[in-house]
């Protein structure tokens, strides 16, 4: 099933680092940002990563929590979460059934040959489990103050 802006999320299972569970009902009464990236240790991803870090703390001050998401197993999610000191879980969704429900999987041209990615997006959930954003097809730059000043927007109508 998909997702539908200003819908609850449909039901779904998926595993993080440091051994949480994520589902559909797991984050109720807090927001929650599903932020979609293509790879692990690669320069737009780490650069993204890395915003994400840097403003943790106003997120959870916010209320919010933050996950990372990609294809990449937990080995790779683990290096590069140490790697990056990164304080929040990154989930690893290696069959891409996020992904599909997301609808973040595209067909790029890579190196002149047609491949299978993802498309950097990030989702908005409040705290009622229902969608209430989604940033599409963006750029790794600067895109964490953007979804930050919509939490902070989200807290305020609440």
């Amino acid at each position: 099933m998909a997702i539908v802006l200003n819908k609850p999320l449909p039901e779904f299972e998926a595993q993080a680092t440091g051994g949480v569970q994520v589902t559909n009902t797991s984050h109720l009464g807090k927001v929650l940002v599903l932020y979609f990236y293509p790879k692990d240790n690669t320069p737009g991803c780490t650069r993204e990563a890395t915003e994400f870090r840097d403003k943790y703390n106003d997120f959870v001050r916010a209320g919010a929590v933050v996950f990372g998401v990609s294809r990449d197993n937990m080995q790779s999610h683990d290096r590069f979460k140490e790697k990056l000191q990164l304080p929040f879980e990154l989930i690893a969704d290696t069959e891409e059934k996020m992904c599909h429900m997301f609808g973040v999987v595209k067909n790029k041209i890579m190196y002149g040959k047609k491949v299978k990615g993802i498309e950097r997006s990030t989702f908005l959930i409040n705290a009622d489990g229902i969608l209430v954003q989604e940033w599409r097809g963006i750029k790794a730059t600067s895109h964490a103050d953007a979804v930050f000043k919509a939490v902070k927007l989200l807290k305020k109508a609440a």
